[in-house]
């Protein structure tokens, strides 16, 4: 079984990939708002809200953390059921 900073661990992986994914909804660049501040990109955003993405990705990170930690804890996937993949006999 997992120990509370294992869990933290896997946690904060799931945290930290979500944002990657997240980081895109709702982006506009500034060359979009037609807005470019003077020695910036015109592709980096004009409004960053990083606190909105913060919260999204905190709920969205949160729902599959509980569906990875039950079927971690509860057995209800494991590599056998991968079709895939080559059985392996138990060695004794």
């Amino acid at each position: 079984m997992l120990s509370a900073i294992s869990w933290t661990a896997v946690y904060f992986v799931v945290w930290w990939t979500t944002l990657f994914a997240v980081l895109p909804f709702g982006a506009r660049g500034q060359a979009e708002d037609a807005e470019i501040a003077p020695g910036t990109e015109p592709g980096a955003p004009s409004r960053a809200r990083m606190g909105r993405l913060f919260l999204i990705t905190t709920a969205v990170s949160a729902v599959v953390f509980a569906g990875l930690y039950l079927v971690i804890t509860r057995n209800l996937f494991g590599l056998d059921d991968i079709p895939f993949l080559p059985r392996f006999e138990r060695v004794s």
